[in-house]
């Protein structure tokens, strides 16, 4: 057996590193105001602490409702009939926020405009402003949102100490591929997202797990101030050709495919990502980070580091709800995509655990970015070591996403025909 340093997971994680030491990560975030909350990286995972609270429902008993005063976001997400009850189930959450004072506000733009070379009074200030506000409010851990489904009330919550709630509840039967719709009237106003929909997955059939950054939208995850730049004043921007590629997939696999987006992103980026997934590709659910951070600098953290433990867990919980489903992922080169979709000896991987759940691996090769590292994350050496005893057919690196139709197309043939 390789030693451990040799693993695809442990090399994986020396490249992001060097990125991050290279490209200066740590000065980028130090300089961006509130950085002091940043010294721990953003959501490694639940703590022990946030998972100790959680499971003891310590908040319980001081839990309150939210109010007009606060800021609710309903997250969409996806139905699926339990294998135990035969019930149908969704994880529904929620975010509540207080909203932040103007004065932390301007003093984070202004550190966000100079972060990334912009004049204090760059026309895009207002842009920077309107994107950053996530990242200020104070969260409300401990509340209740009450949301109304059809007659069905349902109670989310309360939340916890990163001010997300997460509750699997038994929601209408309806037929797989058909969409069902949420609102609260509580916390609403500008800022907040007051309406969601469930959409409903059956058990068999296809799915598709997509990494979001720099595999389908423009991130510059091996720049931090190209994060910066991208996340908060650019117009977001698709990956060329990628929503060609989805939308003939869209079309040629049935309507009750599932569709799940995967970032390493925070949560407080969840209406930035939703807006740019609506205006480019197929619906589907947004699964982010669930964790908040105070602060611009956990952005640049959430992206460079521990980003393969994230992607794994959230594949796993996808498992559990689709377990039957047959999975094409999606991702790209430059950063552990690869090693999240293939590594088996670290993190026990799901093609390997669970044989036939995932058929097809496709990942970008990024080619057109002035990443640090980018030649030594592009060789096929990585690719080999990162896909080891998975069938050569199973996986694909593309440069040009119109040629990965062909493959998709020839996949699930071949899966029609496998018990």
């Amino acid at each position: 057996m390789a030693h451990k340093s040799h693993t695809p997971s442990t090399l994986a994680s020396t490249m992001q590193m060097r990125t991050r030491k290279e490209k200066k990560f740590d000065e980028i975030e130090s300089s961006l105001g509130l950085a002091k909350s940043s010294t721990v990286p953003l959501a490694q995972g639940k703590s022990w602490f946030t998972s100790w609270l959680n499971r003891l429902k310590i908040l319980q008993p001081f839990a309150k409702p939210a109010t007009d005063n606060d800021v609710v976001w309903l997250l969409d997400n996806t139905a699926y009939r339990s294998l135990r009850t035969g019930t149908w189930q969704a994880e529904f959450v929620a975010a509540v926020f207080e909203r932040e004072d103007k004065e932390t506000l301007m003093e984070m733009v202004t550190a966000v405009v100079r972060a990334t070379g912009l004049s204090d009074d760059a026309a895009e200030r207002a842009t920077v402003e309107e994107r950053v506000l996530p990242f200020l409010w104070d969260i409300r851990p401990a509340t209740i949102v009450t949301v109304n489904q059809v007659s069905k009330e349902l109670k989310l919550g309360p939340t916890n100490i990163n001010g997300l709630s997460s509750n699997v509840l038994n929601v209408f039967s309806s037929n797989k591929g058909s969409l069902l719709k949420a609102s609260t009237k509580i916390g609403g106003g500008w800022g907040s997202i007051a309406k969601m929909q469930t959409y409903y997955a059956g058990e068999d059939g296809w799915g598709i797990i997509s990494d979001i950054d720099d595999t389908i939208k423009v991130t510059m995850t091996s720049d931090p101030v190209g994060i910066l730049r991208e996340t908060f004043i650019s117009s977001p921007a698709p990956i060329p050709g990628m929503p060609e590629l989805y939308a003939d997939i869209k079309s040629f696999l049935p309507n009750d495919t599932a569709w799940f987006y995967l970032s390493a992103s925070p949560y407080n980026l969840y209406p930035f990502l939703k807006q740019f997934r609506r205006k480019y590709y197929p619906p589907g659910t947004l699964i982010l980070r669930d964790s908040s951070w105070k602060t611009v600098a956990g952005l640049l953290s959430a992206l460079t580091l521990r980003t393969e433990e994230y992607k794994v867990d959230r594949m796993k919980k996808i498992n559990t709800w689709l377990p039957r489903r047959k999975m094409i992922v999606i991702g790209d080169s430059t950063q552990s995509d690869p090693e999240a979709y293939g590594e088996m000896q670290v993190h026990s991987m799901l093609y390997r655990t669970v044989p036939g759940w995932i058929q097809l691996i496709l990942i970008r090769k990024a080619t057109n970015i002035a990443a640090v590292g980018i030649d030594e994350k592009n060789e096929a050496e990585r690719f080999e070591k990162a896909f080891q005893d998975i069938p050569r057919d199973a996986w694909h690196v593309f440069e040009d996403p119109a040629e990965c139709m062909d493959i998709v197309m020839k996949t699930t043939q071949q899966g029609q025909h496998e018990p």
